[in-house]
């Protein structure tokens, strides 16, 4: 799969909700179906669900598909090792200001850290990045250390869907821009894709159901796994020798 840029990340309409901070922002297919983005919920600060899901979090945390940053923020004020990954220079720049750290990157791209993190995030339906849950699933594996934890937020309803869809500001608006390719999974569907994964959970909360995985552990005769994930962030920082080490 690329590890290019989607078009769609710089431009309006999504940047300038952002920076906006709210909608309505919508994902429309051809045949005109909108999917409803939460993009004042995104940039607002985590609520009771948000920190549900970072509480079952362990060690360092790579959020996929972060946003405004308001997980990767939470997370830093707890003082927990977390990086976010965005393709929007402008989510990426917002969750700098929160004093969270966070790259624009793919999560095809190369990363920091691979094979290391601990916990991986994919919220407010990033499994569907790509278009492919099952080439997602896998990349996620690859970045998680053995018996690292995925926590996915799943679709509420039963749904097991690959289209493409473009970004709107307003349910009338004419669709511009490069489609790009999306999927929804539901639960059931999540479930069903995770050959390979142990299922360590799910549950709902707010309206929102989430999933939680685990990579496959390391047989006990190897050598303990390495715990520890590079972050990399776009600003100086001085981390603490026990701390994940910053590179760029």
């Amino acid at each position: 799969m690329s590890t290019a840029v989607p078009a769609w990340t710089g431009a309006d309409p999504y940047a300038a909700a952002l920076r906006a901070g709210r909608g309505p922002l919508f994902l429309r297919r051809d045949d005109g179906w909108l999917l409803p983005l939460d993009v004042d919920r995104w940039c607002g600060r985590a609520d009771p669900v948000d920190r549900d899901v970072l509480d079952r979090c362990e060690g360092a945390v790579l959020d996929v598909g972060c946003g405004p940053g308001r997980l990767v923020g939470e997370l830093a004020a707890r003082g927990r090792p977390a990086l976010g990954i965005d393709v929007s220079e402008t989510a990426v720049a917002h969750t700098l200001r929160l004093g969270g750290q966070a790259l624009r990157r793919s999560v095809f791209a190369p990363l920091p850290g691979e094979g290391r993190w601990d916990t991986a995030l994919l919220m407010d339906g990033n499994i569907g990045i790509g278009g492919d849950p099952d080439t997602l699933l896998a990349r996620m594996a690859q970045l998680l250390r053995p018996g690292g934890l995925l926590i996915a937020e799943t679709d509420p309803a039963d749904v097991d869907e690959r289209t493409r869809v473009r970004v709107v500001r307003l349910p009338g608006a004419h669709a511009t821009g490069t489609p790009f390719p999306w999927a929804r999974l539901g639960t059931p569907a999540l479930l069903r894709r995770a050959a390979g994964w142990e299922i360590a959970g799910h549950w709902a909360g707010a309206g929102r159901r989430f999933v939680a995985l685990r990579t496959r552990r390391a047989s006990s005769s190897a050598e303990p796994p390495n715990r520890t994930a590079v972050i990399s962030s776009q600003r100086p920082r001085n981390p603490c020798a026990d701390s994940p080490a910053a590179s760029r």
